[in-house]
């Protein structure tokens, strides 16, 4: 039985005096509150220890003092950062009685960051990189490679000493020369605490080879490799090198055909910072260097990857607000004025582009250099420093706006304002729409296609089978359960959404059916929780017809409703092609190979096998027994890259059987140059 306490009498029982004040001394912080340092104690927090010595690495390459650094994850659960770089100094510290190596290891504001001379630039001032790493792990070893000799310096619970050979721990503060070299770095390798982090804590291999890679783009001429050493993992040495920069990160993130070629953008500014100096505010100046790439891509989906030094910063920033300012104005009072297809939407005021407009499709990277950065948090998730908004912004304002008035290619120019004008339009149409649904709702509407024959309960387990016309329709709503399946047939061509703006998408009544029917929106505005069903199944005719529509479908789901590709909720249901009754059993073949192989087992004449020119040929048990039981069909999962095959096929079927003759007599011309007349059996 839980027992009351009386809050004032246990109140008075708790002194409030100089001896109730605490002070955490050394790494006791780190300890106490992981989360105000690393952002928490699971796979982010832990990712974030390798992070710290990753990011001193770079400051080293960026200083131009390294051009190698190796990443190991170790069998025993601990992880180790290599460089080439000068080595931390290892001298005795003029102030502290112990060396510069254990005082960047153990004290919070240490490193070579603060006085301006050792590093111009780097990830942030706060100086508690290493020593976080340190105050979180239970063992670490740190060898520096400089003045000839290897140096080491070993901690067991944060206290510093020397292993012996045996692996038992002596506390000491000397440091132990092991070996003499020519060479120079420094090499940290640490094992986590685990009474700090989360049981299931672990470090994502691909998720760190994403982030060196992009490391690499912003200190070109820099390698690194990352290697996996863990028990059960099969994961392959990953290294990578850029030599173009940004330019080479703008291309590798730049997965849809190009609109425009990738436009450079570089400047350099200065800003006054009031900063303390021997205890005063002194206004000092500071110099930005500014550094852009990018470029528009086919499809809506955007992404701009920011830094700052050598620090990716995920959430932004001021830099990031200063960049998408800019190319936001340079668009609309440069690029859009005078544009004819914008003419109809400037008497309502709809003819300029918002944020969204601009970076419909834009592949971009920035980065900000300058020295004693602000962020916000010890994460260095956001840069804070107000004033680099500004220089970001003039910068990418003069640079863009010179691009879009000449300076860039006629057909690119043309390219990207066509492409933000339709972004335009179509978001002005998209809000139509959705009013009009509001209005249809407020009428007492479903808003719901009237052809769609739907299910008694919604949800991940119910189904949205669509099907090629009411011939299959009528079958399908006679075999289905109605409990958990949806019928939507189709009663004509899907547009292509490869190459439709999006105001055609809504015109065209298939795919204004599907997306209504499904009822999470599209595009940006799809929201895949808000959909009606937990799996969208393609059932279409096994035959070329039905493999246009296939993928016409697939087209339409990936440019307007991706999430649902992404989660793997799209399926393609796997019709027979053939059937045969056979001393009374029936059998299906799904190609030609399969029913010759069925013929020859069962010795079954190929005569007595019938031919499904669609599904509206089966009956009603056929189809419920080969296309709609859960126990009895076959589906198959489409994903993204069964989407992109599909932006292929919808491609060839419009130049092979579109109303386009001149495409498809090029193409017959320039294919027939391949064939090897010899082998023509004419």
């Amino acid at each position: 039985m839980a027992t009351k306490t009386d809050s004032k009498t246990n109140t008075n029982k708790v002194k409030y005096d100089a001896d109730a004040i605490q002070t955490l001394e050394g790494l006791e912080a780190v300890r106490k509150r992981p989360g105000m340092y690393i952002g928490g104690t699971g796979s982010d927090g832990l990712m974030h220890l390798l992070w710290e010595l990753i990011d001193n690495a770079v400051d080293e390459a960026a200083a131009g003092f390294c051009d190698k650094i190796d990443v190991v994850l170790h069998r025993d659960g601990s992880m180790e950062v290599l460089d080439n770089g000068r080595g931390i100094p290892v001298g005795k510290h003029k102030k502290r009685s112990v060396s510069a190596l254990e005082v960047v290891l153990t004290e919070l504001h240490a490193g070579g960051k603060f006085g301006g001379g050792a590093y111009s630039s780097s990830g942030g001032l706060h100086g508690v990189g290493a020593s976080v790493v340190n105050a979180l792990s239970s063992k670490l070893i740190a060898e520096v490679d400089r003045n000839g000799n290897t140096h080491k310096l070993c901690f067991q619970d944060r206290v510093a000493g020397q292993f012996n050979t045996n692996g038992k721990f002596r506390a000491s503060h000397t440091l132990a020369k092991t070996k003499k070299t020519k060479k120079t770095g420094s090499r940290i390798r640490f094992w986590p605490d685990l009474e700090v982090f989360d049981p299931d804590a672990s470090i994502d291999f691909d998720l760190v080879c994403e982030r060196v890679a992009r490391t690499c783009f912003i200190v070109p001429g820099l390698k690194v490799r990352v290697e996996d050493k863990r028990t059960g993992n099969k994961n392959e040495p990953f290294e990578y090198l850029s030599r173009g920069g940004l330019s080479d990160l703008v291309d590798s993130l730049s997965n849809s055909e190009s609109v425009c070629e990738i436009i450079k953008i570089s400047g350099i500014d200065t800003f006054e910072e009031k900063v303390p100096i021997d205890g005063k505010m002194t206004v000092v100046e500071r110099e930005c260097t500014v550094e852009v790439s990018l470029r528009w891509v086919e499809g809506y989906e955007s992404q701009i990857v920011s830094f700052v030094n050598t620090i990716p910063t995920p959430e932004g920033g001021t830099h990031l607000a200063g960049l998408e300012r800019a190319m936001t104005r340079a668009v609309n009072d440069v690029l859009l004025p005078g544009t004819k297809k914008l003419s109809k939407l400037t008497k309502s005021g709809n003819d300029r582009a918002s944020k969204e407009d601009v970076q419909e499709g834009l592949i971009a990277g920035l980065k900000v250099t300058f020295p004693e950065p602000q962020f916000r948090g010890q994460t260095k998730q956001e840069l804070g420093t107000p004033a680099i908004q500004g220089i970001v912004y003039e910068i990418t304002k003069q640079s863009l706006s010179d691009w879009f008035d000449g300076a860039g290619k006629k057909t690119h120019i043309n390219a990207v304002r066509e492409k933000i004008a339709n972004a335009i339009l179509n978001r002005v149409a998209s809000k139509e729409v959705l009013d009009a649904k509001r209005k249809a709702a407020n009428l007492g509407s479903t808003g719901m296609p009237d052809k769609l024959a739907d299910c008694r309960t919604h949800g991940e387990d119910s189904e949205l089978l669509i099907v090629e016309g009411d011939s299959a329709a009528g079958p399908a709503k006679a075999g289905r359960d109605a409990e958990y399946m949806a019928i939507l047939p189709l009663r004509g061509k899907v547009v292509n959404a490869g190459k439709a703006t999006m105001k055609q998408v809504i015109d065209n009544a298939e795919a204004q059916a599907l997306i209504t029917a499904i009822g999470a929106g599209s595009g940006k505005d799809f929201k895949i929780e808000d959909s009606r069903y937990g799996r969208i199944i393609i059932l279409c005719d096994a035959d070329v017809d039905g493999s246009h529509i296939r993928c016409l479908l697939l087209t339409l789901i990936f440019h307007y409703m991706k999430p649902l590709l992404e989660d793997g909720r799209v399926f393609a249901a796997l019709p027979p092609l053939y059937s045969s009754k056979w001393r009374g059993e029936t059998y299906y073949a799904f190609s030609d190979e399969e029913r010759n192989s069925v013929s020859k087992k069962k010795k079954i004449p190929l005569d007595k096998w019938v031919r499904f020119k669609g599904l509206g040929e089966m009956d009603v048990d056929e189809l419920a027994e080969t296309t709609l039981n859960p126990e009895t069909r076959i589906l198959k999962r489409l994903t993204m890259d069964d989407a992109k095959q599909a932006k292929a096929a919808v491609k060839m079927f419009d130049t092979l059987m579109g109303s386009d003759v001149s495409k498809r007599r090029d193409f017959v011309l320039k294919e027939s140059a391949l064939f090897d007349r010899e082998a023509l059996d004419v």
